[in-house]
């Protein structure tokens, strides 16, 4: 197992945006948390990486799209327990956050 990625304040932006929705494209979570893509997409990777965040591409050819592939990111179970757990860690410090 890879080991749990640092919680900074962009990676609970993160983690919050994810697991708000079933499903979300790297570019909706750069919009939801105004992240720029040069700090998000790393975080993604870390994410993934720990086995917090599974992802697969669009389907379908770009040609046929008329745009590149997508690719999806959702919250694992693994990552929605670790992300609970660090928010009851740092709420002291952060405050509430808006998840279940």
């Amino acid at each position: 197992m890879a080991r749990s990625p640092q919680i900074t304040s962009q990676t609970l932006k993160v983690l919050e945006a994810v697991i708000s929705q079933p499903e979300l494209s790297g570019a909706e979570v750069a919009r939801i948390t105004r992240l720029a893509t040069g700090t998000l997409y790393p975080i993604l990777l870390r994410l993934e990486g720990a086995g917090w965040l599974q992802s697969h591409w669009e389907e379908g050819d770009p040609q046929v799209l008329g745009r590149p592939r997508r690719r999806f990111y959702s919250v694992t179970a693994e990552g929605a327990r670790a992300a609970r757990n660090a928010a009851a860690e740092l709420q002291p410090m952060i405050g509430r956050l808006s998840w279940a």
